[in-house]
């Protein structure tokens, strides 16, 4: 079984202003035993040869990914085969026409409500995704990850855990064990045939709190109410 995080943020996203760097991120995650990562930040592929190369000295196998905006919400993707940048969005009704056998179609913290979720919108999208996520985002008073599962058991789709690191005090808390070669297309392969587990461990109120503001500015305050 191979130790993954599909979700990740690093100091090269356009989006958040984030404080370590993904040579920074990779080092801790070879640290704590992560055989695959991907870096997936806001409408970026940061992947690039230089850094798998730095990943792959570390035992582990960098994926490229990114978690685009539809519409103000965020669909977590990897390997995409379309344009990834942060001047261009998409629409909703553009999805199924993104998604390719080779790629990965996540539903992203769906129900988190100041997360740019996807919320009523994740069923009619279903039959696109290959996956949902069971964020790190929670903890034993507040949880928003259960109509997630709910939606999963209901639907048969795969949870997949993931940190959704924007600080390095998230990572490791949540990731996926995932039955596969280490091979970008075997994994792939495997969360779609559903050969994943979600491993997790609720935050404490502290944490939890520490990690949202510290994501906080007044610009990013201000596209809550711009939806």
């Amino acid at each position: 079984m191979l130790k993954v995080d599909l979700h990740t943020h690093t100091g090269d996203d356009p989006q958040d202003t984030i404080r370590y760097s993904s040579r920074d991120l990779i080092d801790r995650a070879a640290r704590m035993g992560f055989d695959v990562l991907a870096v997936t930040n806001h409408n970026a592929v940061s992947h690039s040869d230089e850094l798998a190369a730095y990943a792959a000295e570390r035992g582990i196998l960098l994926l490229p990914g990114a978690e685009i905006t539809v519409e103000g919400c965020h669909i977590l993707v990897i390997n995409p085969e379309f344009p990834v940048s942060p001047g261009r969005r998409y629409a909703l009704a553009d999805v199924p026409g993104l998604k390719t056998p080779a790629s990965l179609f996540i539903a992203p913290h769906p129900y988190f409500v100041i997360f740019q979720s996807l919320g009523p919108h994740v069923e009619g999208l279903l039959p696109h995704f290959d996956a949902i996520e069971l964020a790190s985002y929670y903890n034993r008073l507040i949880d928003f990850n259960r109509p997630a599962r709910r939606l999963a058991a209901r639907t048969g789709k795969p949870l997949v855990g993931t940190s959704d690191c924007h600080t390095l005090r998230q990572f490791g808390r949540t990731f996926s064990l995932i039955d596969a070669d280490k091979t970008m297309p075997s994994i792939i392969a495997s969360v779609k045939a559903g050969r994943v587990e979600a491993k997790s461990s609720p935050v404490s109120l502290a944490t939890m709190a520490y990690v949202v503001l510290s994501q906080f500015s007044f610009r990013k305050l201000g596209r809550l109410f711009e939806r």
